[in-house]
């Protein structure tokens, strides 16, 4: 099994999806251990000096000012857990509370929090030993922190909350039994450190970047297809046209398509047709599909930083011996960048739909309608159409961004706040009906395919066409599409219709 090292240096997005997804393992560097030690070291010094530090020797918030004696420091850390686990909704899937942790962990192992080493190594086994906290994805307004649901998952680790471990929900106290874990009991600082981070947003954001990056690649397998079967030009491919406007997403995309439709005996048996150019879906797919992948690699670009961040306060300095109050939990960055990506993710579905309709509609594509026989008592895929423009029209309210809204809280005093995990959640709802949308249109591709028995396709597009069609047979009459989509959808996530388009054409961009 993998196991993957945290410390101060980057963490890949790779990384996280092999620690959310495939169960790799997380162990803390020699160097990371050093740092939180020291850290430590420092903020039980400064309490026995009578320094007074925000969350550690106060309140919290607007109660900041309220001083707290020694005595009751350590249940100051297990009332912040109590009282911000607040969350409501529907729980947070396992993959991503595992995404969650891992962030959790890779922030605490910087050595700025002032946690002790034990507590940071509790949540690892955790992590480790397959526990999963109950987390419900409702409460957080993105500063502060992701106060709400970072308060349910870390009171597991205290014998609190609930579970799921071995596929069942219990209480936090019996999954660490079970997994041969003891309760720990939090000292001073521990329970604002385990709190005071961006690590929901951010772990949200992070995976739905991973499936974006996907779906950028298989949005130009499935246009490649629907060009071909609807007889369409390579030449908006040329390398020319995209030198003319060097955007790098739309000479990706370009080039992408061109390598996907060589060898091409659809397209060469038209090239001398009366058609004059191609509709904007087919003609301008690069100039839409490339800055969506200009955008998905800058939101890559702003997680993966968030990733590597320390997003505490206070921040503990160990090497100067000191401490700063500051904002780093404020969630605008992971905010603006994820409704970025809802947009730009929407778009992709936008695109694909209208090529969609023109695969079904006779009018447009010359090929029978909704791309069935005996039309009028085969509806063919008239509701799959129906499906995407439903997904497509959800998407764009979805895109209204959640950064733009802002409610003070905590009696005014964090009177701006970024609503970052609404942005990623929201994100992760495009990411989700555009994985459907685009499964629909290389159904729809696939079938109309079908009807060009004697010429042969582009190298890519075949291979495309040959992984869907192991998987799916032609729509002879008809049956339950949903199951169809949902088969396509499988196969999208396995990698297996990219794997088998790139060892024909060469690595997609």
């Amino acid at each position: 099994m993998t196991e993957i090292h945290m410390g101060m240096d980057d963490m890949t997005l790779e990384d996280l999806v092999n620690i959310s997804r495939q169960g790799a393992t997380v162990q803390l560097t020699k160097g990371s251990q050093n740092r939180i030690k020291k850290t430590r070291e420092l903020i039980e010094q400064w309490i026995q000096e009578g320094k007074t530090i925000y969350g550690v020797t106060t309140g919290f918030g607007a109660l900041s000012d309220v001083p707290i004696s020694r005595k009751d420091t350590r249940q100051l850390q297990e009332n912040i857990l109590m009282s911000h686990a607040a969350g409501v909704g529907d729980m947070l899937d396992p993959e991503t509370v595992r995404a969650v942790m891992a962030l959790r962990i890779k922030d605490l192992a910087r050595g700025h929090s002032g946690i002790r080493l034990e507590t940071v190594d509790h949540l690892i086994n955790i992590l480790n030993r397959g526990v999963c906290p109950v987390v419900p994805e409702k409460g957080s307004v993105g500063a502060s922190g992701d106060l709400a649901p970072l308060a349910h998952l870390s009171l597991v680790l205290i014998g609190q909350g609930e579970a799921f471990y071995k596929g069942r929900r219990i209480s936090g106290l019996e999954a660490l039994k079970q997994c041969g874990l003891e309760p720990l009991r939090l000292e001073a600082a521990e329970g604002l450190a385990l709190i005071n981070g961006t690590q929901v947003m951010t772990a949200i954001g992070a995976l739905s970047v991973y499936d974006a990056l996907e779906l950028s690649k298989l949005i130009d397998i499935a246009a490649a297809m629907s060009l071909e079967v609807l007889m369409g030009s390579r030449m908006e491919f040329d390398p020319r046209i995209h030198q003319a406007r060097p955007h790098p997403g739309q000479a990706a995309a370009a080039d992408n398509m061109y390598r996907i439709t060589r060898n091409s005996d659809i397209v060469t048996s038209h090239k001398d047709c009366c058609r004059i150019q191609d509709a904007y879906t087919l003609r301008c797919s690069p100039q839409v599909h490339g800055p969506g992948k200009d955008a998905v690699a800058y939101v890559k670009k702003v997680v993966e930083t968030e990733m590597n961040a320390s997003t505490n306060n206070p921040l503990i300095f160990p090497d100067s011996q000191e401490f700063l109050l500051g904002g780093n939990f404020h969630g605008q960055p992971i905010a603006l960048a994820m409704d970025f990506l809802c947009m730009a993710v929407s778009e992709f579905a936008n695109i694909s739909e209208r090529r969609i309709e023109r695969l079904v509609n006779p009018k447009l594509s010359g090929l029978p309608a909704f791309l069935v026989s005996d039309g009028g008592l085969n509806s063919g895929f008239m509701i799959a159409q129906y499906t995407a423009a439903s997904l497509v029209s959800e998407n764009k309210v979805l895109s209204h961004p959640a950064c733009v809204d802002s409610i003070p809280t905590s009696a005014n005093k964090e009177d701006h706040v970024s609503m970052g995990t609404i942005s990623s959640r929201k994100c992760r709802e495009v990411v989700k009906n555009t994985e459907n949308v685009i499964a629909i249109e290389l159904l729809c591709g696939a079938q109309a395919l079908d009807l060009f028995t004697n010429v042969k396709p582009g190298e890519g597009t075949l291979a495309a066409y040959t992984v869907i069609r192991n998987a799916v047979s032609h729509l002879e009459k008809d049956r339950i599409l949903s199951k169809d989509i949902n088969t396509i959808k499988q196969l999208m996530r396995s990698g297996k219709i990219l794997k088998a388009v790139e060892e024909k054409v060469g690595k997609l961009r």
